[in-house]
């Protein structure tokens, strides 16, 4: 890579940094954007790699930024935003101190070059570090740990620190593709940054990419046994392919045209049958009542954290409560679209108590005809938490093993 091309990248990196912190866009929504000028995909790998990493370590960037300054820099100057790509590099990334400052130069051509220049040269001088684990945001640090205990949030600043394994997820009465770590059937955990496409297995669809957290509200509904079933915010389709797996009659519901078409994808691959349907939870509706719904409602997502780190950044005390308030809509609109005697179980990948424990609360105080069907000894793994019956999946579960997503899990059943 030539210096003009590695300026290329960490100026795209620097664009989704922008896009990220001050315009409050996903990182992989911004990439196609901010990557404009990349035309080598390793270059785009690498633009995006460098603000992920940035992102796990803002807080620990910042303070060295801070403390070697005499004035504080504006959160969204440019200087801060390349000290940051220039350290997070240098010191994390094991990039050469003289290529992670020579490639970040040309960014702040004609603003405050000999600033960057100095602050990043002093703090190589006094051979600056970063801590290890990260440091969480102070308010969805201080946020969590309220929640759910120093504990966890200690966990889950470790697990930051770290690229996350890669989960494969594959039809229960299938045999296991391949070796690896099995934390719960029908699931293989392969180290992280394996490359997907070149697996046993990939191109006859004998598995998809999912993580163990997330294939568990699929898991609650059992045997499908030609039962209809609505996987609604279905894209981009794991929990639609092990309902279909399951011998559910599926119908994939999601409003997102783009996410179907992934949908579509992961289903003729695996060979699986599922009807996909372009819809809008709270505008559409079925023909007629089903035997089981999965609502993984759109959230925060701050239970992604590790493969998002940009939500903890993005995601405000103000969205988590907007976000219910949908969430709170989409299960009852829901809800009535089930049969009598029917199961539907309510999910959301979120560490927010707001957006799980207190959605399903509320649901169920005003709906007496549901009640909630408690997960019994011997449905998951003894190491997942199931407070009041229902599943809360926290950084700390299976840490040593590479962690999990965070997920508040609760299945329903309507009065027959």
């Amino acid at each position: 890579m030539d210096e003009a091309q590695g300026t290329a990248s960490r100026r795209a990196a620097m664009r989704l940094l922008d896009a990220i912190l001050r315009k409050g866009l996903p990182l992989e929504a911004a990439l196609d954007v901010a990557a404009r000028d990349l035309d080598r995909a390793d270059d785009r790998a690498f633009a995006h790699a460098i603000a992920a990493e940035t992102l796990r370590r803002l807080p620990d960037l910042d303070a060295l930024i801070d403390g070697a300054t005499k004035k504080r820099l504006p959160d969204d100057s440019k200087a801060r935003l390349a000290l940051r790509i220039a350290l997070v590099q240098a010191l994390a990334m094991g990039t050469p101190a003289h290529a992670a400052i020579a490639t970040v130069l040309p960014l702040v051509e004609g603003g405050p070059k000999r600033l960057v220049h100095g602050v990043f040269g002093a703090l190589s001088r006094q051979q600056a570090g970063l801590p290890d684990p990260p440091t969480l945001p102070a308010r969805v640090g201080d946020r969590w740990e309220r929640n759910w205990g120093a504990k966890v949030a200690e966990s889950a600043a470790r697990l930051l620190a770290v690229p996350p394994p890669l989960d494969l997820c594959f039809p229960l009465a299938a045999e296991q593709p391949m070796e690896g770590l099995s934390l719960m059937p029908g699931h293989v955990r392969l180290p992280s940054r394996t490359a997907v496409p070149g697996l046993t297995g990939y191109g006859e669809g004998k598995w998809w990419v999912q993580d163990v957290a997330a294939s568990i509200p699929a898991r609650l509904l059992g045997a499908g046994e030609g039962r209809s079933a609505l996987d609604l915010c279905a894209a981009p389709g794991g929990k639609t392919m092990q309902l279909a797996s399951a011998g559910f009659d599926v119908t994939a519901v999601d409003a997102s045209q783009s996410r179907l078409a992934r949908l579509r994808e992961n289903i003729a691959r695996t060979g699986l049958s599922a009807t996909v349907v372009a819809g809008d939870v709270l505008t559409w509706q079925p023909p007629s009542p089903v035997d089981a719904i999965l609502l993984d409602a759109p959230c925060s997502a701050t239970g992604i954290f590790r493969r998002h780190p940009e939500v903890l950044h993005r995601v405000r005390e103000r969205a988590i409560a907007e976000l219910a308030e949908g969430q709170a809509k989409m299960l009852a609109r829901a809800a009535e679209w089930l049969k009598a005697g029917g199961t539907l179980v309510y999910s959301v990948c979120s560490l927010e108590p707001e957006e799980g424990e207190e959605v399903v609360a509320a649901f169920l105080a005003a709906r007496p005809d549901f009640r909630l069907l408690p997960v019994e000894a011997g449905e998951l793994p003894p190491e997942v938490e199931t407070p009041n019956g229902c599943v809360r999946t926290l950084p700390g579960l299976w840490l040593e093993q590479g962690g999990a997503d965070g997920f508040f899990i609760a299945r329903l059943e309507r009065a027959a």
